[in-house]
């Protein structure tokens, strides 16, 4: 069979590197779906969320465009007129919200400020049409994907290695981990991390695309990671430019391990509008086969959480269970063996998933999972 796709090239460069690479690999999949989490678009005309900013009466506006008369309520479940109106309106409540969340001086204030920033963003999103209505469960359907990613690296000749990537993506896309629809990619070529490594540490740059260290939202432009003795350190922070959600713009988040004698130790954190939050995690290897975890987790402006674990694994069969002191818990099953695995998991509200994968050989595997919120897929992925 004729190979279209070329798997891996390479380019030497001699011109003030010592050398340079670039490889190119390609996915795609397909398969069925049925009531996945779906976030819808919303329409740039009309559409429908949770709640709306909407004028009760004639509306004065200053030219400054704040408005000066006409009151603002929060209606509900409706059609939105996005009238100019409603606009300047949606955009008065962002500005206050930021005021008050910035006037804050207590935790609990600063907790309750930061969810009506991000309700008044919410809103003001759908009535402009540049955002997203809540999830929703999507109906049957098909997916279909494929995606071409270039890997590029090389040195200078003081010993500095860098790297870039960039992906092109088209076709409806199913996050299986998450049980969720992504939706249409749009086939454009998107930049990813940009990184430089050498004796100081790892520099990465890549706007809106890197994790948060605590939440892992997908939210920082910019980290740092090096290693001191042996503890490993890294930094996120987002410059905020571009940042869609206010309590992210500026956020700044670390993490922090250390390991020794069958001991891990990992502290994250992240400050943020909202306040700091942070977690320290622990786990401890009482043998080749059970390991035990416990971490304190403390979100701004909430009360600390605290979690025991433990995991095992023998031949091929793995239990994990987790209790937290706020009446939390999880239970997880798994078998492998032989490209061939299983996993079951439960918590304290009886919602539970099944998976199934298996590996198909040649690069292609079958996955297909169900959970208790009638969320079902089953498709094959392949890697070139």
């Amino acid at each position: 069979m004729k190979k279209l796709l070329i798997a891996t090239t390479a380019l030497v460069a001699t011109a003030g590197m010592a050398s340079a690479d670039i490889t190119i690999s390609g996915h795609a999949a397909a398969g069925i779906f049925s009531g996945l989490d779906y976030t819808a678009p919303v329409d740039a005309v009309a559409g429908k969320m949770t709640t709306t900013l909407q004028s009760t009466a004639d509306v004065a506006i200053d030219a400054a465009g704040k408005i000066t008369a006409g009151a603002v309520t929060a209606a509900v479940v409706g059609t939105v007129a996005t009238t100019d109106a409603q606009k300047l309106a949606a955009r008065n409540a962002v500005a206050d919200a930021e005021s008050d969340l910035a006037a804050a001086s207590t935790a609990e204030d600063r907790a309750n400020e930061a969810a009506d920033l991000a309700d008044a963003q919410a809103n003001l999103a759908a009535i402009i049409g540049s955002d997203a209505v809540a999830s929703t469960a999507s109906a049957d359907g098909v997916y279909s994907n494929a995606g071409v990613d270039f890997t590029m690296t090389g040195a200078t000749d003081n010993g500095i290695s860098f790297s870039a990537t960039v992906n092109i993506d088209a076709g409806m896309e199913v996050d299986t981990g998450d049980f969720e629809l992504d939706g249409k990619d749009g086939g454009t070529a998107g930049l990813g991390a940009v990184t430089m490594t050498g004796a100081f540490g790892t520099l990465t740059f890549d706007e809106s695309g890197i994790d948060n260290l605590y939440s892992d939202a997908t939210t920082h432009d910019v980290s740092y990671a090096t290693t001191v003795g042996d503890v490993a350190l890294t930094i996120g922070h987002s410059v905020g430019a571009a940042a869609a959600d206010a309590d992210a713009s500026k956020a700044t988040s670390f993490s922090a391990g250390y390991t020794a004698s069958g001991m891990a130790f990992t502290l994250t954190g992240s400050e943020t509008a909202s306040g700091t939050s942070a977690s320290l995690a622990m786990s401890y290897a009482l043998n080749d086969t059970v390991t035990i975890t416990a971490d304190t987790d403390q979100v701004a402006g909430a009360e600390s959480v605290q979690t025991i674990g433990a995991a095992t694994t023998l031949n091929g069969v793995s239990v994990s269970v987790e209790s937290a002191n706020n009446s939390t818990w999880d239970v997880d099953l798994g078998y492998s063996a032989g490209g061939f695995a299983l996993t079951y998991g439960v918590d304290e509200t009886d919602a539970w998933t099944a998976t199934a994968t298996s590996a198909l050989g040649g690069g292609a595997t079958f996955a297909a999972g169900v959970s208790s919120d009638n969320e079902m897929y089953a498709g094959v992925s392949f890697a070139f």
